[in-house]
């Protein structure tokens, strides 16, 4: 295989192909001949059947059309309805990106708009969605992605010279094991390493943010772990207790791939900047700077769902909704040729939310399945959707007939959207007053991201989006973003307020909970799991009394507002969910590993899986090693 660049150019007419590179597991062949770029008569095609990879033709840079060109060119032929928001450019690749509010305009019907913008540029087009709310993050990252260098083409390749690096089974003794260096039996600092002779991989690097010393870092000090040796990195999603470790790993050198979706990318990224700035707000530290962050976004190559491909010799991966937040990835590894098919759930609801569709359960092959089981507890029977949502409303409800405020303590990503939507649809059809809702910290920026990757969401909420009725930009909610603006909410009247962090260890949420706590008219609403050890969970245990920072001095708070938890609203599958996943799971693993969970939750679960399907169930404890095969 490492010679299948020489042997794909050696089918192709002779002196028309300038280069030939790899883009990670894909192919890319350049031509000078406009003839051959415009029409090849089916060969590539043929290629494609023949070599079993994705191939694709493009037009050497010396052909292609000046940018000026091609963008009076764009602007003639995509029609005005569009709505074009932006044209970049990588000069490098060939490529150019054309944002739209309406990409199916820029699309054309079976692909002739695209088709003639690149018969006549020879640029090759790619479309993405303008997001309906301004996004910088988004444009930050697609700015350092298309950028004019050559970086992000010279690491494609790279990746795809390792991918295709001679790998011959016969050689070796097969075997596969998982090493759990964070996330067994504990929720945070999730991370797996997943060994092969060949070949090194590791599943998320989390940080506990609430977590104390060492305990917030995965262990990535034992000997099986070498930075240098590691081969690639797949994040399941966002969420800090799975991503924000990895802009540290690129700060000490990881120069590897790291496979995610694109909304997990853009949000991770955001999720990174966002602890950075917790940080100096806290007078510590940041373990990793912007710059390693950029470098991280720079090492990203992001896979839809479904999409097959190679990450490593041995090892093809693909990932599938996992129903927990925007982006959120179920991984299916396959492994020494189909020796061995491993799923890595990541976090996963296995049940249809407001905003996302639920779990995918059927997978090509699969002998061991890793399991999530934060509600894995025999006593953490959710109540229904319906019962939680009915809760939330009544909750507001009571608060505001009290002339009191409700503070919400959410995840920036997923929990936060899912709350605005019950909110939103509840005022619209007046089962609530109409009263202001605060959203302050990171979470319209995510908003912002939602609007852009609405593929990812359910097919309501789709539908709402494509028909510019989109419900993150009601007239309901009204953004927050300077101390100033806060100070009015403190001191106006009812409303709700929506603020990160969710477990109250940093963040706006925090400035609130100060400033509300003391008025018993006043509700904090717990509708996201609290990590052990978090201001959150003592608060929601029924602390009276919390020491807090106010203006540089520490006070004692006194807690004398209603506490209410909500489960329901979890963005996590509950027990009967996790019952039910690893029962329809097709085809049936021989083997099921149960992590990311309090201890006795994922013995719960496992007993209970075991029992009922006479599964082989482990719950490993961290620096545990399980071999697979």
């Amino acid at each position: 295989m490492s010679d299948i660049l020489k042997d794909i150019q050696s089918e192709l007419p002779k002196g028309i192909i300038t280069s030939a590179n790899f883009e990670a597991a894909n192919i890319v062949v350049y031509t000078d001949d406009i003839g051959f770029f415009k029409d090849n008569r089916g060969k590539i095609k043929e290629l494609v059947n023949k070599f079993k990879k994705r191939i694709e033709l493009r037009a050497d840079e010396k052909l292609l059309k000046s940018e000026d060109e091609t963008r009076k060119i764009i602007k003639e032929i995509i029609p005005e309805e569009a709505e074009v928001t932006e044209i970049l450019f990588d000069l490098q690749r060939s490529i150019v990106v054309i944002e739209a509010k309406k990409p199916g305009l820029v699309i054309g019907k079976e692909g002739s708009i695209l088709k003639e913008i690149r018969d006549q540029s020879l640029w090759i087009p790619e479309v993405q969605r303008s997001p309906a709310i301004k996004s910088k993050i988004t444009e930050s990252i697609r700015a350092v992605l298309y950028q004019n260098n050559n970086s992000r083409k010279k690491f494609l390749n790279q990746v795809g010279k390792k991918i295709y690096k001679e790998w011959n089974p016969e050689k070796v003794e097969e075997w596969v094991r998982v090493t759990m260096l964070g996330g067994g039996r504990q929720v945070g600092r999730s991370c797996f390493l997943l060994s092969t002779p060949q070949t090194k991989i590791l599943l998320d690097c989390g940080i506990n943010v609430a977590g104390k010393g060492k305990e917030k870092f995965p262990y990535l000090d034992v000997s099986e772990f070498k930075i240098n040796e590691l081969d690639a990195i797949i994040l399941s999603h966002a969420h800090l207790d799975h991503s924000g470790l990895i802009p540290y790993l690129v700060k000490m050198g990881y120069s590897g791939p790291i496979y995610m979706t694109a909304p997990t990318r853009d949000i991770s990224a955001l999720l990174a900047l966002d602890f950075i700035g917790v940080a100096y707000k806290q007078a510590s530290a940041p373990l990793f700077s912007s710059t390693d962050i950029k470098e991280m976004v720079k090492h990203t190559i992001c896979l839809d769902y479904n999409e097959v491909t190679d990450i490593a010799p041995d090892m093809r991966i693909t990932l599938y909704n996992a129903g927990h937040a925007l982006g959120s990835a179920i991984t299916h590894i396959n492994i020494g040729n189909g020796a061995h098919n491993l799923v890595y759930t990541g976090d996963f609801k296995f049940d249809r939310t407001r905003l996302l569709d639920r779990a995918v359960s059927n997978f090509p092959r699969l002998e061991t399945m890793i399991i999530e089981s934060t509600y894995g507890g025999k006593n953490n029977v959710l109540p229904t959707r319906q019962e939680a949502e009915e809760q939330l409303i009544n909750t507001v409800k009571e608060t505001i007939e009290k002339n009191g405020k409700v503070l919400i303590p959410e995840l920036g990503l997923g929990r936060a959207q899912e709350t605005m939507l019950i909110l939103e649809e509840a005022m619209r059809e007046n089962q609530l007053p109409k009263v202001p809702i605060y959203i302050d910290g990171m979470i319209w920026d995510i908003n912002g991201i939602h609007t852009a990757y609405p593929d990812f969401l359910n097919s309501n909420v789709r539908r709402d989006v494509f028909a510019d009725n989109n419900p993150f930009v009601s007239d309901v909610f009204q953004r927050v973003g300077s101390s100033q603006e806060r100070k009015l909410v403190v001191e106006g009247g009812p409303c709700v307020v929506l603020a990160t962090s969710g477990m109250l260890v940093g963040g706006a949420s925090v400035e609130y909970l100060r400033h509300f706590a003391q008025n018993k008219n006043n509700k904090i609403c717990f509708v996201c799991y609290q990590g052990q050890g978090s201001l959150g969970k003592q608060i929601q245990d029924g602390v009276k009394q919390v020491r807090m920072n106010v203006e540089g001095n520490e006070e004692d708070i006194a807690v004398n507002m209603e506490i209410v938890t909500i489960d329901g609203l979890t963005a996590h599958a509950g027990r009967r969910e996790l019952l039910d996943f690893s029962n329809r799971a097709q085809p049936k693993p021989n083997r099921i590993i149960i992590v990311h969970g309090d201890q006795s939750r994922c013995l719960d679960l496992a007993s209970s899986i075991y029992k009922l399907h006479h599964i082989e169930t482990n719950v490993p404890r961290n620096l545990e090693t399980i071999r697979l095969r």
